[in-house]
């Protein structure tokens, strides 16, 4: 099976910086269109930044300039680099990817979500 894990979370001041990273794991062929979302309490999840398989990027109007996703094909692991953080940045942040996969001889495919961390900008 599929299995993506974020790490990077935690605490930072208005103004820092953290940098996210989440790695997809198992019989993977290959990761079509990576992503971040986040979901602050009581608010819907929203698409903060994502990177197709080529490299292509987008940015939520919100965090375009401060924030940058990049990608490791041969690591399977996305990145989210935020810079500026602001109080309005505090949430859970998941990583979504789209995985093909190879399960009883057979190649399948879906898009998959890690478990999300948590980023809190507070000073």
């Amino acid at each position: 099976q599929v299995q993506l894990v974020e790490s990077g979370g935690g605490l930072v001041q208005p103004g820092g910086s953290l940098r996210l990273s989440c790695a997809a794991s198992g019989t993977i062929i290959k990761i079509d269109d990576m992503g971040w979302y986040r979901q602050a309490p009581g608010e819907q999840r929203e698409l903060v930044a994502s990177i197709s398989g080529g490299g292509a990027t987008n940015y939520a109007d919100s965090v375009s300039g401060r924030f940058t996703i990049s990608r490791d094909n041969a690591k399977n692991t996305v990145y989210l680099e935020m810079d500026s953080l602001k109080p309005e940045d505090t949430a859970v942040y998941y990583c979504n990817a789209f995985i093909t996969y190879i399960r009883d001889f057979w190649s399948h495919n879906g898009a998959y979500w890690g478990q999300g961390t948590q980023v809190t900008v507070s000073s």
